[in-house]
């Protein structure tokens, strides 16, 4: 006398539910019934649904269960070729730890990457956030490391980054050329500490073109007409006095720091 489907599960560790999706799924061969009707599972469907269990719990999924069949007892191919996955997924959740240990030591804000985020104690307005998540999606590897530097040694005087903010977007032609002016020496000054901002784009993913229309259409979305008046200015202003060419014959800067 064999078991009923209640106690085929038991004697597996598993649920009715479990078995009877087997059955439909085909992993695991209906069983003869008995004169009652009820099913009566045999020794080699309790050895077929062990196997099974001991298989998923491994991290096999039903299919890969389904093509293993029931003739080898011991996979060793797909066990080798599960163990190199697990050992992939380890190696990301171990990524995965170290970032939220970054985030939580350094209080990151989640909507940013943790090598866009600057340092502790400098605050960033919601829309520079903003900015700084999209460019994230955008850049390229050794843009990233070059705005990431760009960030982290923010030194721009904290009065002009909240005229700037603060700026209406009617503002007179005086104070957007008074802005574009300032903001203009700023970025010459850390061009020329590091010249990789220059090319911003260069390396990004989907190309300069993608990445220039990205940051556009992002740029108009975040900032008033006023605001996006100076960033122009300010972009004109720096291609007119930048000159790379005289940076290169002066030792002390033009190397972009180590990431």
């Amino acid at each position: 006398m064999g078991w009923s489907t209640r106690e085929l599960a038991e004697l597996a560790g598993t649920s009715l539910r479990s078995v009877r999706h087997y059955h439909d799924v085909g992993l695991l061969p209906e069983p003869e019934r008995r004169s009652n009707g009820y099913k009566q599972y045999g020794v080699a469907h309790l050895v077929r649904l062990l196997r099974i269990k001991r298989l998923a719990d491994l991290g096999f999924s039903l299919p890969q269960i389904a093509e293993l069949g029931d003739a080898d007892e011991h996979p060793a191919e797909a066990l080798r070729a599960l163990d190199e996955d697990l050992a992939a997924q380890v190696d990301r959740l171990q990524q995965l730890r170290a970032e939220l240990a970054d985030i939580l030591e350094h209080e990151v804000p989640t909507d940013l990457p943790n090598d866009l985020a600057v340092t502790p104690g400098v605050k960033l307005s919601e829309r520079d956030r903003n900015l700084v998540a999209v460019m994230g999606r955008t850049l390229g590897e050794e843009g990233r490391r070059a705005y990431a530097h760009l960030l982290q040694d923010d030194d721009t005087d904290p009065v002009l980054t909240e005229e700037f903010e603060s700026l209406d977007p009617d503002a007179d032609e005086s104070t957007r050329a008074g802005l574009a002016a300032r903001f203009t020496d700023v970025i010459l000054a850390r061009a020329a500490d590091d010249p990789r901002i220059t090319t911003f784009g260069i390396d990004a993913p989907g190309g300069l073109s993608k990445y220039l229309r990205t940051i556009q259409r992002a740029m108009e979305d975040l900032y008033n007409p006023a605001q996006l008046d100076v960033m122009r200015r300010m972009v004109l202003q720096f291609r007119a006095r930048w000159d790379p060419e005289a940076l290169a014959e002066r030792p002390d800067v033009g190397k972009a720091p180590d990431p």
